[in-house]
């Protein structure tokens, strides 16, 4: 019973320690997960190394090829480039929802979260930031009062997730620009301008990071 908890234990850091670096881009698109490395870094055997990456494979973070063995999943441009359009209608309108019913406290946590993204700025830690514009965008959309189009935002930031939301470890320039449209956003939703207005700002900051993203991945 002990060595089965232990083994379970053992492949839950390394499933976290696998995990980050991939959201960190240090394992990038197409990197091979070779199991002995990775125990030896880990001081475990391959066991829960190889139990770890089953569990990203079922995560779609990791794929497995005949004759090569485990790499991370290559971004499907299209897929993200769907799942972004879509995530950028339906955030704006749900974000334009939830406005009338935000309260100055809720919007003094979110520039809260802004302020620390700008101070991320120097030290730039892609992951963290992506995390950070997770819970700005959470507080602006989540008092949506229809529940159709609620459901409909999460599974896009599910989605995004599974095809691993790095857009800021590539394209770390969009960064900058994407913490001065949240200051744009809050200021139209404090001073109750249009509710389109809103949406369109929303739906718009979106679309620009898809933009910066799909222009990066051209250049390469």
């Amino acid at each position: 019973m002990s060595t089965t908890t232990d083994t379970a234990s053992k492949s839950e850091r390394a499933y976290v320690w696998i995990r980050e670096r991939i959201a960190r881009n240090e394992f990038s698109a197409g990197y091979r997960l070779v199991l002995a490395p990775i125990a030896e870094a880990l001081d475990m055997s391959v066991v829960p190394v190889r139990e770890a990456i089953r569990r990203l494979e079922a995560e779609g973070l990791v794929t497995f090829e005949r004759n090569v063995g485990a790499r991370v999943t290559v971004v499907d441009e299209s897929e993200y480039a769907f799942t972004m359009q879509t995530l950028g209608l339906v955030e704006g309108a749900a974000t334009s929802m939830s406005a009338p019913l935000l309260m100055p406290e809720d919007l003094d946590r979110a520039a809260e979260v802004n302020d620390r993204m700008q101070r991320l700025l120097e030290h730039f830690d892609a992951h963290v930031f992506t995390q950070l514009n997770q819970q700005f965008h959470s507080v602006l959309y989540e008092p949506c009062p229809n529940p159709h189009i609620l459901d409909l935002v999460h599974r896009g930031w599910g989605r995004l997730s599974n095809l691993r939301d790095s857009t800021f470890a590539f394209v770390p320039g969009r960064a900058h620009h994407s913490v001065e449209e949240h200051t744009e956003i809050l200021d139209l939703i404090r001073t109750g301008a249009d509710p389109l207005e809103i949406e369109l700002a929303a739906r718009n900051h979106r679309w620009r990071t898809l933009d910066a993203f799909l222009a990066a991945r051209h250049d390469h």
